[in-house]
């Protein structure tokens, strides 16, 4: 099949978050069972610092209300993958790929609607006629709306795919706040009041709808998480699915790492210690090989589970274990955590910063990983957990529960920990049944590190899913 992968940020090239990993990972794998594979994203102003990228083509014009928007197109080799990057300057040379780094751009409603259109466009421009077009998040997602309105001819065998990574970021904007879509009226008799919903017109226009989990599809058939979309999930019932994510495990395996002090494997598992050892170092914590490190890397926001979480922590500190939480975000909640690392200096170790060097070192340094998220599409976070011998402590929602095994329900199947309600009492109580697992039973424990390194989910696996599901999207 060819595919046309339609994307706004890309592993390796520019990168916000877990999409960027999706977007290079699940087009290689896809190119390894021999599918033509061309990506389309915007050429940031990062992309044209790190690369001198040729053109590729003849300039490009789309029009909208009688004024052209000329456009280049640069092609950038990433792994024997092709990507087309659309150059248009006056909405992509600039710092940020959607924010000034505190503001989201005002106009990022109009940016990622001409994205949407040129996407198709420079398929046309390349000659290249996809079975498949794959629109990935909010902003792709009138991608299927353009190829649905295109009477071109080129596009008529092509069949549309819109992947959600996460609903809960929807690109709503006021619709007279979008010139480039004024005069689609088509549009105009959707909006919401006096807004257009990115997301809600993917999923009207795409053949196939799915998520990142088959778990997290299910919950956006609910209406407690829909995100607000009940009425439009339900009404595509038969063409939402669910498909997980897979992990770079040439990333993240301990036995050739190198952002850690000693490497290991499920027979050779005495460095895991000198990793501890480590973090605790590096962290300025009590180096106690027999005190449970419980470890956490995330973005401080209240999708992550803080609400629930802060108010827990002082209970948490009465226990025999250290804390390790490295991430930035909410300033409220970055202050309560420095607060509480003065208070509890041997207990809780808060480094409000990003490394990657760091987040290797905890997920190999910890005992637990600790991720109660409020909802979680699919989460990579655990994954990694797991590959290291780490133990996640996470919240029955989305991926988490498609990739965790709890110890209450399958002991000898377990990989980790599981609760259900998102109150501070229940991840309490699941956090305290894992310390007491870790005490109690401290060979059942060895013994549940080492089955979950031999959990994986590969990019292989899920490519070949979505292979089938392009094929149902075809027939």
């Amino acid at each position: 099949m060819k595919i046309l992968f339609v994307v706004s940020e890309v592993e390796d090239l520019v990168k916000t978050g877990g999409l960027a990993d999706v977007a290079k990972s699940l087009p290689l794998a896809l190119s390894e069972l021999g599918h033509e594979v061309i990506i389309v994203m915007p050429y940031y102003q990062a992309l044209a610092d790190k690369f001198s990228a040729a053109e590729c083509a003849p300039k490009q014009i789309l029009f909208a209300e009688n004024r052209p928007y000329e456009f280049a197109l640069r092609e950038i080799n990433l792994a024997q993958l092709r990507v087309i990057c659309v150059d248009y300057p006056a909405f992509f040379a600039r710092k940020g790929l959607y924010s000034d780094d505190y503001h989201a751009y005002g106009d990022n409603a109009e940016r990622f609607a001409f994205f949407a259109h040129a996407a198709l466009k420079t398929a046309q421009a390349i000659n290249f006629k996809p079975d498949i077009v794959h629109c990935n998040d909010w902003h792709t997602a009138l991608t299927p709306y353009f190829l649905h309105i295109d009477d071109s001819g080129f596009f008529s065998k092509a069949r549309s795919i819109f992947t959600i990574h996460n609903g809960a970021y929807q690109g709503t904007h006021r619709f007279a706040d979008i010139p480039y879509l004024r005069l689609h009226y088509q549009l105009q008799n959707q909006l919401d009041g006096d807004a257009l919903n990115f997301v809600r017109m993917g999923i009207r226009y795409a053949n196939k709808i799915n998520a990142v989990s088959p778990n997290y599809a299910q919950e956006l058939l609910t209406p407690l998480g829909s995100h607000h979309l009940f009425y439009e999930f339900t009404q595509r019932q038969q063409d939402v699915s669910g498909i997980l994510n897979g992990c770079d495990y040439s990333q993240w395996d301990p036995v050739s790492d190198p952002h850690i002090v000693e490497r290991y494997d499920v027979d050779n598992f005495q460095g895991k210690a000198a990793c501890k050892a480590d973090l605790q170092r590096e962290m300025a914590l009590p180096i106690i090989s027999s005190t449970p490190i419980i470890g956490m890397v995330c973005r401080l926001t209240e999708q992550k589970g803080f609400s629930f979480i802060l108010p827990m922590l002082e209970h948490l500190m009465q226990h025999e274990m250290q804390l390790v939480i490295v991430g930035t975000g909410d300033p409220e909640i970055s202050h309560f955590l420095h607060d509480l690392a003065k208070q509890h200096p041997a207990k809780l170790a808060f480094h409000e910063d990003f490394s990657v060097r760091k987040a290797h070192m905890i997920e190999a340094g910890s005992d637990f990983f600790l991720m109660p998220s409020l909802f979680e599409p699919c989460g990579l976070n655990q994954m990694y957990s797991l590959a290291f011998g780490t133990l996640p402590i996470v919240r029955a929602v989305g991926g988490l529960k498609d990739t965790v095994i709890d110890l209450a329900q399958q002991p000898e199947a377990a990989t980790g920990f599981i609760f259900d309600q998102p109150d501070s009492a229940s991840l309490l109580a699941c956090v305290e049944r894992a310390l007491l697992f870790y005490f109690e039973y401290p060979e059942k424990f060895v013994a549940t590190q080492k089955r979950a390194m031999h959990s994986r989910f590969t990019w292989q696996a899920s490519a070949k899913e979505y292979e089938q599901l392009y094929i149902e999207a075809l027939n």
